[in-house]
């Protein structure tokens, strides 16, 4: 089975032509990646990847959006576009189409991910259980939360959730400050303000304000490059308070899920995983009081698979539609 897998995203979007095989493999092409604000619908960014493919588009697609897929209309998070599911077939040219939420397609991955494509971030070092309930976050252009049950038969259930809109709770000083400055601009402060990739600026201004220093116009982009780079302290420091921040978030979530161990995902992860591992993640991550001790014994793990969405996308075809 031939199909198109799409994974839009509030920064761009991604496709691939994707195989299935009869015995459940999942083979992908080469991706494919758009601006999405280069194009003012999924009909337009779809036509351009046609165009640049040899030969004849399958019929069938694999759509996985960043926002809540709850009714036929489909209202992207940080992204204007709106998909009518229901004639999505007819726009696109399709016989049969899944649609779901991004970070259901990423759990889905991370449920037909082989082990060699997860990297150890804290807790002990162990595979993922064969059983029990995996949260998995992924800090992007938002923030991505979903989870996956496994079940002692081998099979699995996955739900979406909109978790990176909980409230943001801070734990220090720096957070009480970081809030208050986010709080003049906006009316509510969810989690997703603080751990995503556009935060670091937030979080870099707020730093330069405590120490009195002039707060540079740096965009998100730049920032990422000279704190991980370690070329600029303050930005460097901006990015160790994100670690932070994401281990607090992933441990909340953890604890909200009943998870016995947690999958951070999305390019963010996966570029500064090295500065992860060295940060106070895991520390942060375990720091819930009376339940440390279970937090230290959940693996923790980053998933390395190059495109989770578009795979996982594609992994919950296979299941719609050959399960």
């Amino acid at each position: 089975m031939e199909l198109v897998a799409v994974d839009i995203g509030g920064t761009h979007t991604r496709f691939s032509l994707a195989r299935i095989s009869d015995d459940g493999l999942i083979k992908l092409g080469d991706p494919v990646t758009l601006q999405t604000t280069d194009f003012v619908t999924l009909q337009s960014a779809w036509a351009r990847f046609a165009g640049l493919i040899d030969g004849e588009i399958p019929r069938a697609a694999a759509i996985a959006v960043a926002g809540p897929v709850s009714s036929d209309v489909v209202r992207l998070t940080n992204n204007p576009w709106v998909l009518n599911i229901g004639r999505i077939p007819e726009q696109l040219g399709l016989d049969r189409v899944t649609v779901i939420n991004d970070f259901e397609a990423v759990a889905h991955a991370v449920a037909n991910a082989g082990p060699d494509q997860f990297e150890h971030l804290a807790g002990p070092a162990e595979p993922l259980p064969a059983e029990g309930t995996i949260s998995v976050i992924g800090p992007g252009t938002g923030l991505g939360v979903a989870y996956l049950r496994r079940e002692a038969s081998g099979d699995y259930h996955v739900q979406a959730t909109e978790g990176g809109h909980i409230d943001f709770a801070p734990l220090d000083a720096i957070d009480d400050i970081l809030l208050g400055r986010l709080r003049e601009r906006y009316r509510r402060v969810s989690v997703e303000r603080v751990v995503s990739g556009p935060a670091i600026v937030d979080i870099y201004q707020a730093m330069a304000a405590i120490e009195g220093k002039a707060i540079n116009e740096y965009d998100d982009r730049t920032l990422w490059q000279l704190g991980v780079s370690g070329e600029n302290a303050l930005a460097a420091a901006a990015v160790d308070r994100f670690c932070l921040s994401l281990g607090a978030v992933a441990g909340d979530i953890a604890l909200a899920h009943g998870a016995g161990s947690v999958v951070i995902a999305g390019g963010l992860g996966y570029r500064i995983r090295e500065v992860l591992l060295k940060s106070g993640f895991g520390a942060r991550f375990c720091a819930k009081g009376r339940y440390e001790s279970m937090m230290a014994a959940m693996p923790v793990k980053l998933i390395t698979h190059p495109q989770p969405g578009l795979f996982g996308a594609a992994a919950a075809y296979a299941r719609e539609y050959f399960c």
